[in-house]
């Protein structure tokens, strides 16, 4: 029996390269940020993005969304190049470390959540019923959404967050450090929904973490980027069994201590 062809990858990296000016008086040249990185998110999977800080994972993650411009290589969403794509065309999203940052303290959580449909111009009607059910998706009461972020606990506007970023239905999200601001109890809270909204909705997702036993949690893949550049990726079982370089058993041992 001839055996299926792999999944064409939702988001792939070829090449990529980003450069830096130095900054300062004296400085002189530019720094690469990342260094020839090639890399693939398949529908349904989580890969993990770990290393020092420094080490390039938000700007390759800033890439992959079609913010930066590589100096060199390409990213591709769906197998299409990303440069010159509209970001609020709501095949990508992201959910940061800290939720105000995608919800305006001055308005009700009702309109941040719905703002992405409002620019892409959904009419109203469809724009309530997409509310009732993200809402309910990420397992907030709906009469929150008439509430201000300062009126909810940190659990639930992360939770909100989370929605503003689904509610669009997209192929790609990127969770940058998305737990790492909540105590432990909301974060574990926080983790399970992701992989139930991952198997249920199938977006791929880059998961960019200091915290190593979150990302084993939810992550299908381990990259570990060093300096620029990717020095393994690895199933999560090998990453956290027996990893290939010395900087990822280094890192592997730092949650062992």
């Amino acid at each position: 029996m001839t055996s299926a062809a792999p999944a064409a990858p939702v988001v792939a990296l070829r090449g990529v390269r980003v450069r830096y000016r130095r900054r300062g008086a004296f400085a002189r040249g530019s720094i690469d940020a990342v260094r020839g990185v090639d890399l693939e998110i398949a529908s349904g999977e989580t890969l993990g993005l770990v290393g020092e800080s420094g080490s390039g994972k938000s700007t390759l993650a800033r890439v992959a969304l079609g913010l930066l411009q590589p100096a060199a290589g390409e990213a591709l969403l769906d197998g299409a190049p990303l440069t010159g794509r509209d970001p609020r065309g709501g095949a990508l999203a992201v959910v940061f470390q800290h939720p105000e940052w995608a919800l305006n303290p001055r308005l009700r959580c009702s309109t941040s959540v719905l703002e992405p449909l409002a620019v892409r111009k959904v009419d109203a009607g469809a724009r309530r019923e997409r509310l009732q059910a993200i809402l309910s998706d990420v397992g907030l009461d709906p009469a929150l959404a008439d509430r201000y972020p300062g009126e909810l606990s940190g659990g639930q506007r992360q939770r909100m967050a989370i929605a503003r970023a689904l509610v669009t239905r997209p192929r790609f999200v990127v969770f940058d450090e998305a737990v790492s601001a909540l105590d432990v109890s909301v974060q574990s809270q926080i983790l399970n929904l992701i992989r139930r909204l991952q198997d249920e909705h199938r977006f791929a997702a880059l998961f960019i973490s200091h915290d190593l036993a979150a990302t084993r949690y939810v992550a299908h893949r381990i990259a570990v980027m060093r300096e620029g550049a990717l020095v393994e990726v690895a199933p999560a079982a090998a990453f956290y069994g027996e990893p290939a370089h010395p900087y990822s058993r280094a890192l592997r041992a730092s949650i062992e201590a």
